[in-house]
């Protein structure tokens, strides 16, 4: 399969290409997009064959759910059981936005996208192409992030390429996407509502709004064996090729630690990598030490996490080790990434 790039710089420019990838996407087909967070892969989300597709281009298990996108409120009641007041007051309050909300799906939703559940999980991204798209191929585009499954998201189209080449019908290549981290995620099929995968939209954001809101037990520790209800809960994901160890304690111990078992790895032939803070990288003796910014700006951090695990592939680094990002808000989600990437390696020192 020969996979179109087609670069958009203004919606109303590109008319004919987000015409042409809506048509891709009614047709059966599946595209890339971009939104606020990452890249999308998407397909028509009420074709069950599209869903299926779609797990096939990325290699993820089919019990792992898709997220519907869709462009406006008016869209929501066919593809729910019920609209809660819940979902109403944080779609007033942060949607269009990186947020993703779980109900209890209308039987219109196939269970090839929701990974064979009741529920299913609901974004309106804020990306102007993003909604273009989604508004050209029907109002209801099943996407998962655009890359290999278990690999790093990607933040951009050239990202996008490494991973789904030839598995695809189109990329639109909207440019670096703004956030650079998931969406959050939130339960409202319980009460109170849970947290399933933290994001930009922070649980005392959420709070703030509803009041009780809980965290699900697994956003900082090893899955349970249950089937996921979200994307990112049961599988490691987001990794990049080396491995990733997460070292934890004192800044300055850290560094001694880390320098040392760098020192081995140098004997040993292996290329190595730190994650690190403007504040620390100067310190670390690796092949390829990477800053994600200051340690007080979360937001740079998410911003660039991936980016630099993909950056670690093309450098060929054998083995990458991380200082911890412990903290409230953003962080939490910088955190829960690197843990997912890790596969839960930490080291306490």
């Amino acid at each position: 399969m020969l996979t179109k790039i087609l670069r958009i710089d203004e919606v109303h420019k590109n008319e004919t290409a987000i015409r042409e990838a809506g048509e891709i996407i009614k047709a059966g087909g599946l595209v890339a997009f971009p939104t606020e967070t990452v890249y999308g892969l998407g397909g028509d989300a009420l074709n069950p064959a599209s869903s299926r597709k779609i797990y096939e281009a990325k290699g993820r298990p089919s019990d792992n759910p898709l997220i519907v996108h869709i462009t406006d409120m008016e869209a929501l009641p066919a593809i729910v059981k019920s609209v809660p007041e819940t979902a109403k007051k944080l779609a007033d309050a942060f949607w269009p936005g990186p947020l993703t909300m779980i109900m209890e799906k209308s039987a219109l939703v196939p269970k090839e996208t929701t990974g064979g559940l009741d529920t299913v999980a609901v974004r309106m991204p804020s990306d102007a192409v993003a909604l273009a798209f989604i508004r050209a191929a029907g109002g209801y585009v099943a996407a998962p992030s655009a890359n290999r499954s278990g690999r790093p998201s990607p933040t951009r189209a050239a990202y996008v390429a490494q991973d789904m080449n030839g598995r695809i019908e189109m990329i639109l290549d909207g440019g670096d996407a703004t956030l650079g981290l998931e969406s959050t995620i939130v339960d409202l099929t319980v009460e109170p509502p849970v947290i399933l995968r933290p994001g930009f939209i922070t649980g005392e954001m959420l709070r703030q709004k509803l009041g009780r809101v809980e965290e699900d037990r697994t956003l900082f520790s090893d899955d349970s064996g249950q089937a996921p209800k979200a994307p990112g809960m049961k599988y490691r994901h987001y990794a990049p090729k080396g491995e990733l160890v997460i070292v934890k304690g004192a800044a300055e111990t850290v560094t001694d630690y880390i320098n040392e078992q760098l020192a081995g790895e140098r004997r040993n032939h292996k290329k190595t990598g730190v994650i690190a803070t403007d504040e620390t990288v100067a310190g670390y003796r690796a092949d390829v030490p990477r800053s994600v910014g200051k340690r007080a700006d979360a937001t740079a951090a998410a911003k660039g996490l991936y980016r630099i695990l993909r950056e670690f592939d093309d450098e060929g680094v054998d083995l990458i080790y991380s200082e911890s990002f412990d903290g409230e808000g953003v962080s939490q989600a910088v955190m829960n990434r690197l843990l997912k990437a890790a596969g839960h390696k930490v080291i306490n020192v």
